[in-house]
């Protein structure tokens, strides 16, 4: 396991399980939302995104959190291991309105400075559609690299837990 790629719709821990998995492993950690968003939520340029993040794919390891549809190509090409959090939409709700009252007025590390905390109609309308705008897409890919790469759906965060605690013990982890 040198380049993980994580990816899930917003709250379902991607973030955190990134964070989790780099302390455990020693692999950095890239949060995109962090290299995409500017101070004040300004989204970065097509051109400015793609310079970006082919920066970050030329790092030897790494573990990447975010998804990013419009570059989800590249870096499922460049990763080994893939992990997609398919969780139910309520969990995810939760977790998003959930994080928003724990960061109230702060800046997530997760996130680009000058990015406080923030949530509102359209994100929860984002997160509520996730599954029927993107989840397809991104399974499709994900059949499409399954035997070159090592891909892991977690849909229970029971499941997540027993990998992270593999891998700690024994230094590898199983989904069966």
């Amino acid at each position: 396991m040198k380049k993980v790629l994580v990816l899930g719709c917003a709250g379902s821990g991607k973030s955190t399980f990134s964070s989790r998995l780099g302390h455990i492993t020693g692999l950095s950690v890239i949060h995109l939302d962090s290299f995409y968003w500017k101070p004040g939520w300004i989204a970065a340029s097509e051109e400015e995104w793609d310079r970006t993040v082919d920066e970050l794919l030329s790092h030897d390891s790494y573990i990447m959190d975010g998804n990013y549809s419009r570059t989800l190509n590249k870096r499922l090409v460049d990763a080994d291991v893939v992990i997609f959090f398919d969780f139910p939409r309520l969990l995810c709700i939760y977790r998003a309105i959930k994080r928003r009252i724990i960061n109230h007025g702060r800046t997530r590390e997760d996130m680009a400075p000058g990015c406080k905390e923030k949530l509102d109609l359209e994100f929860l309308r984002w997160i509520w559609n996730f599954r029927t705008r993107s989840r397809g897409r991104i399974l499709e890919s994900l059949e499409q690299v399954q035997g070159q790469k090592q891909v892991i759906i977690f849909r229970t965060t029971g499941e997540v837990e027993k990998y992270l605690t593999e891998i700690e013990l024994n230094g590898q982890a199983r989904i069966t």
